[in-house]
């Protein structure tokens, strides 16, 4: 009896293992299972490309906000000690604030095309000129040590300054005010709209 169960048992799992492999064998399904193991692989290496390009990204975001920090703070401390020594200014504080960040300006090569067209009219006189000019700008790109593409930079721009604010004991002498406000407008190319000097 036991036994009866047993071979009842293997010929049902036997029976259904039979079911799984024609179900296996059919072009549908193996069709299915290549195309969603190929979206799989897609996806494994997107989602590795998006990654790697946004860190890259924020590493150059990073370094750019770094850069023009010390930028901020290399001029405020050059103002500082600059109006410090200035008759009457006495302990000085500065601050200076951006209205622009640092820009990279990169080599470019560009094509220009012109192209000029005429309409004829039946008589074969001409009646119509038109001109169009087509100016294709491309990056010069260069390779890294480690084979990385990059663009060639020409230059960089500093940041454009939007005010300086200058706290000093002597601030509240007009002529001490006079004094910084000329010395931080030619050290810094601005207009003294772009400076306050108080006590």
């Amino acid at each position: 009896m036991l036994s009866l169960g047993v071979t009842r048992i293997l010929m049902i799992a036997e029976d259904k293992s039979k079911k799984v492999k024609e179900f296996l064998l059919k072009d549908k399904f193996r069709k299915i299972i290549v195309i969603a193991g190929v979206l799989g692989i897609a996806l494994i290496f997107f989602s590795g490309y998006l990654k790697s390009s946004s860190k890259k990204r924020e590493k150059e975001e990073s370094a750019q906000q770094n850069s023009t920090q010390q930028y901020v703070s290399k001029l405020e401390s050059s103002l500082k000690e600059m109006i410090s020594s200035i008759k009457g200014a006495g302990n000085t504080k500065v601050l200076v604030t951006l209205e622009s960040t640092e820009e990279t300006v990169y080599a470019t090569e560009e094509k220009k095309n012109k192209e000029a067209t005429e309409d004829k009219t039946t008589d074969g006189q001409t009646s119509k000129k038109r001109e169009s000019d087509d100016c294709e700008k491309k990056y010069i790109t260069i390779k890294d040590a480690d084979g990385t593409e990059r663009a060639l930079s020409v230059t960089q721009i500093q940041p454009t300054i939007k005010g300086v604010v200058v706290v000093c004991e002597g601030g509240n002498q007009p002529e001490v005010q006079q004094k910084i406000t000329d010395a931080v407008k030619t050290a810094l190319n601005i207009t003294s709209k772009k400076v306050y000097v108080t006590k």
